[in-house]
């Protein structure tokens, strides 16, 4: 059975979630309930500034970082255009 809820929020969000919700490919209403469901199944809510990773954005981040590191699998530093463009096109 389907209930219906009233909450206010501010227009500029609402438009903004409702836009990434249809780029998803799902409606506004599908996000709010996931989201409501997942807050009764862990009985938290998070609240950050900051977005976390999955774990597998984690641990490809954790590998490029290793990389970067260890001075491997980098791009070539290009110092101007023409290097640049010669460099695409080899």
């Amino acid at each position: 059975m389907k209930t219906t809820t009233s909450i206010k929020i501010d227009k500029d969000i609402k438009e903004q979630a409702t836009s990434i919700a249809n780029d998803l490919g799902v409606s506004l209403s599908t996000v709010v309930n996931a989201t409501l469901k997942k807050f009764v199944t862990e009985r938290r809510v998070v609240l950050s500034l900051a977005p976390e990773f999955n774990e597998k954005a984690k641990k490809e981040f954790l590998k490029l970082r290793d990389d970067v590191r260890k001075n491997k699998n980098l791009s070539k530093v290009y110092t101007d255009l023409n290097s640049l463009k010669k460099g695409l096109l080899e």
